[in-house]
């Protein structure tokens, strides 16, 4: 998918230990120091921040999420909580939250599953299995329903190609197919769509898109909004966008949790924590160029106190 940069790698002078300690202190007393909190959790990897978590139950006795969680609110506290996870077991709690209550939250569902590569749903449908005692694909299956259901559950099979290479001729048949089961005739037959958005790999759908258009003279996107409609339509939209240019993808989704009235922090929070030790910088770059202001400051325009420093934090 190109050349991507994380804003988080494994920071060098790395203490478990010290880390412990620097939390444990910014938590004792009176009031909490959320700027320590910050300074560390926002500038460790994943793998060093799991290390951070056993150092302190080690040293103390006590689980570093309960103390935090007792300390911290709101947004803040929802960061914290999401970074001191493994991405897997995050994306499986977001992904639990999205289809327990009353109403299934289909976007959360589209912006995990249809964005992540094979081993990261592999892990975490282990990690949803692990934490919930449920099985992720039975509970996809029990809140939805039609095609929607369908591609969700092919993505969750993980077995798209991840292969680099082109077959210029499959492209061609895939355009076709794409084609014959969509705009020229009545009634799609969204298998067709299934089968080639979820298992051929990223650079051959590229391809396969190139041809639809030279074919067809209309964009595949175009195609799938006059074709599907709704929570469907989104997930295509999303697995052709992510084809297309990953990070653009991501870099719109933050403007859109931003723009208008209120700001979806929960997407915020999502993209921030997940993308960081992938290709968060890449996403600054994508989001300047679309909308000529830095990512930083249109969140630090849209957010406020500690939580709006924690997420400029994650993207330095």
């Amino acid at each position: 998918m190109g050349n991507f940069h994380p804003t988080i790698r494994h920071h060098r002078d790395f203490s478990a230990e010290g880390d412990a300690k620097k939390l444990h202190k910014a938590c004792k007393g009176l009031g909490t120091d959320e700027k320590a909190i910050i300074e560390v959790l926002a500038n460790r990897s994943s793998e060093q921040r799991q290390q951070i978590k056993q150092k302190f139950k080690t040293l103390y006795g006590k689980e570093l999420e309960k103390v935090l969680k007792g300390d911290l609110s709101g947004n803040f506290e929802k960061t914290v909580l999401a970074l001191l996870d493994r991405p897997c077991e995050y994306d499986a709690r977001e992904l639990r939250n999205a289809l327990k209550g009353a109403g299934t939250n289909e976007s959360v569902l589209v912006q995990i599953l249809c964005t992540r590569a094979n081993q990261q749903i592999r892990s975490i449908k282990e990690s949803y299995k692990r934490l919930f005692d449920r099985d992720l694909e039975d509970d996809v299956k029990s809140d939805t329903s039609g095609y929607f259901e369908k591609i969700l559950i092919s993505l969750l099979q993980a077995n798209r190609d991840e292969g680099l290479e082109i077959n210029e001729d499959l492209a061609g048949q895939d355009a076709k197919r794409l084609y014959e089961a969509g705009t020229s005739r009545w009634g799609t037959d969204e298998s067709e769509f299934n089968v080639i958005l979820a298992t051929r790999n990223y650079m051959q759908l590229r391809a396969t898109f190139k041809a639809y258009e030279i074919l067809h003279g209309k964009n595949i996107e175009d195609a799938i909004k006059s074709e599907t409609s709704g929570d469907l339509k989104k997930a295509y939209l999303t697995i052709v966008q992510c084809t297309k240019d990953c990070q653009g993808y991501f870099a719109k989704k933050l403007n859109k949790a931003m723009k208008g009235a209120g700001t979806d922090e929960d997407t915020l929070i999502r993209i921030l924590v997940t993308r960081s030790e992938i290709d968060l910088e890449t996403i600054k770059q994508k989001y300047q160029e679309l909308y000529k202001k830095s990512l930083a400051d249109a969140i630090k325009s849209d957010t406020s106190g500690d939580f709006g420093k924690l997420l400029v934090a994650l993207l330095h």
